[in-house]
């Protein structure tokens, strides 16, 4: 069995500005197969030039430029069509749905688990809690 080149591997863009669920984040998910391109806000996030290239969006709620659902619309309208994540460890009532309505395919809360955040990359089984 071989491995899979780097460039074949799914990519993710990750935001995130805890730098320790971060880099936990990156690599898990790099343990995974994933290629990761990681950043602690939304601007430096919409400025990679590999961002429209990435498969998934994997974004915190609470940014320190703005929040997730601001940096999806943003990535929409620069013609991005990937899968879209959003986590949280502050849920507050709507958010789920608020998150559905912008166009995120699942929502998470923090800590994330491992098999939930597989799944929510994967589309094996949308966590989208109802409102």
């Amino acid at each position: 069995m071989s491995a899979i080149a780097p460039s074949e591997r799914p990519s993710v863009l990750l935001v995130e500005d805890d730098d320790g669920v971060r880099r936990a984040t990156q690599l898990l998910l790099h343990g995974h197969g994933y290629r990761v391109r990681s950043h602690r806000a939304a601007a430096s996030a919409l400025a990679d030039p590999a961002a429209p290239e990435a498969a998934y969006l994997l974004a915190d709620y609470r940014l320190p430029d703005g929040d997730g659902i601001d940096l999806l619309q943003a990535m929409r309208a620069t013609g991005w069509s990937g899968h879209a994540v959003l986590m949280t460890g502050y849920p507050h009532a709507g958010l789920a749905e608020a998150a559905r309505q912008s166009g995120y395919a699942a929502f998470l809360e923090k800590p994330l688990r491992t098999h939930d955040l597989l799944a929510a990359l994967s589309r094996q089984q949308p966590n989208m809690p109802a409102a």
